[in-house]
């Protein structure tokens, strides 16, 4: 039987596609990240002193959430924004200076979160920088087009727009050594920012990806249920801003987020049956997908639950960041995970169905997002359960990076461009 050479990796096929570019860096991001936390938990489970000028907690939820995630973005808006919007394609070439001072800024941002504050403000100040002239850049092709249907990438540019904002006061939260500030930014960007592009993305895509694989299913997404969607990560945000300032709250209020929170979880419970059928998860892409929404329902499920001990104890019993995890880990991280395996897979020229690779990887991810959820409630093992979601996390995310870094950087394998 003959056998072929794998392609050799280099550099210039990065510059083939935006995606290829931008989803190569995020990939870069997301596995040093991974490894990264992995280290800073077991030093700490091994008492051998780190001491960052930043809490660790801090550190873990600026780089996870903001640091490889609009580097994703990127590669999905400028390959897929485009066509969407009936614009000319766009030059990764064009995009190469912004992406490349966005990453130099990440990684002096996190050199200074463990040596110097005003490192970190340094390399926060040059992401901030980066990331609005990729928003503009964006916006400014929203701004251009003459499509009839606009909407989703008009939220998608505000969101990002939004998220240009919090880097800035990111930047000077470092700067004024303000961890109070840092937090509430981090707060933003995670309800404001990176949720509500995932939510839209979610509302256009995913009952097309059902539509086009399944034929006899319509390709339902009423724009009321996207209005519901980001108004309620709003009004989350919104809470998890005044608990940072405001503490305890009434129990009127409390109360009034469970009234808000459970309804909605339901509603997302029931529509992931709705964009899912049986037939629907013998796919395996569709059901990556439709796990991300349902992450999201138990997310909201959680946070009513919380909310519910809250009110009923005076804030002194919660769930912790059990819920935050559901819905950063659960619906953002599957939710990311299985749209660039789909775009890599189908503009690579490969199949878009999930092999068996990347389907244990998923699971080695659900499994991670569940032992961490676990771990914010089961105190008595706490530190082990953590461990172990960890470890199974950087299983997901590393072995997923190596893969579809190699693929960005070698030709498409059908001959074809980009």
């Amino acid at each position: 039987m003959a056998t072929f050479p794998m392609p050799r990796w280099h550099f210039r096929y990065l510059l083939r596609a935006p995606h290829r570019l931008a989803f190569f860096m995020g990939a870069v991001m997301l596995g040093a990240s991974a490894l990264w936390w992995a280290g800073v938990l077991l030093a700490r489970a091994l008492q051998w002193p780190l001491n960052p000028v930043v809490p660790a907690s801090l550190m873990h939820a600026l780089v996870f959430s903001l640091s490889y995630m609009p580097m994703f973005f990127c590669g999905f808006v400028f390959t897929a924004g485009p066509k969407w919007l009936k614009q000319p394609a766009i030059s990764t070439q064009s995009l190469l200076p912004a992406l490349l001072s966005l990453m130099t800024g990440w990684v002096v941002t996190w050199i200074g979160l463990h040596w110097h504050w005003q490192v970190a403000a340094l390399g926060m100040a040059l992401v901030t920088l980066a990331w609005a002239a990729l928003s503009l850049r964006l916006a400014l092709m929203v701004w251009r087009s003459r499509a009839n249907d606009k909407m989703h990438m008009t939220l998608v540019s505000a969101a990002c727009l939004m998220g240009t904002g919090v880097m800035a006061v990111l930047a000077v939260a470092l700067a004024l050594h303000s961890t109070l500030v840092l937090r509430t930014g981090i707060q933003i960007g995670i309800w404001w920012f990176l949720a509500p592009v995932f939510a839209v993305v979610s509302h256009r895509m995913i009952p097309f990806f059902n539509a086009s694989l399944i034929q006899s299913l319509d390709a339902w997404r009423p724009n009321w249920l996207l209005t519901l969607m980001l108004g309620t990560l709003m009004l989350e945000g919104a809470s998890g801003m005044v608990d940072l300032w405001w503490q305890p709250l009434p129990q009127v209020l409390r109360w009034l987020q469970v009234g808000l929170e459970a309804p909605v979880a339901l509603l997302m419970l029931v529509l992931a049956v709705r964009w899912g059928f049986i037939q629907n998860l013998k796919i395996r892409l569709l059901a990556m997908l439709h796990g991300g929404i349902v992450w999201f329902g138990l997310a909201l499920g959680l946070n009513a639950m919380s909310h519910a001990l809250m009110a009923s104890t005076g804030d002194s019993v919660s769930l912790g960041l059990a819920p935050l995890h559901a819905m950063t880990m659960g619906y953002l991280g599957c939710t990311m995970f299985s749209m660039v395996t789909r775009v890599a897979s189908g503009h690579g020229g490969r199949k878009e169905s999930a092999d068996n690779a990347v389907w244990w990887l998923y699971w080695a991810l659900q499994t991670a997002v569940a032992l961490r959820v676990v771990a914010a409630v089961a105190q008595a093992y706490a530190q082990a359960v953590l461990l172990t979601a960890v470890a199974a996390w950087c299983v997901a995310m590393v072995c997923w990076a190596l893969r579809y870094g190699y693929w960005f950087g070698t030709p498409r394998p059908d001959g074809r461009d980009g």
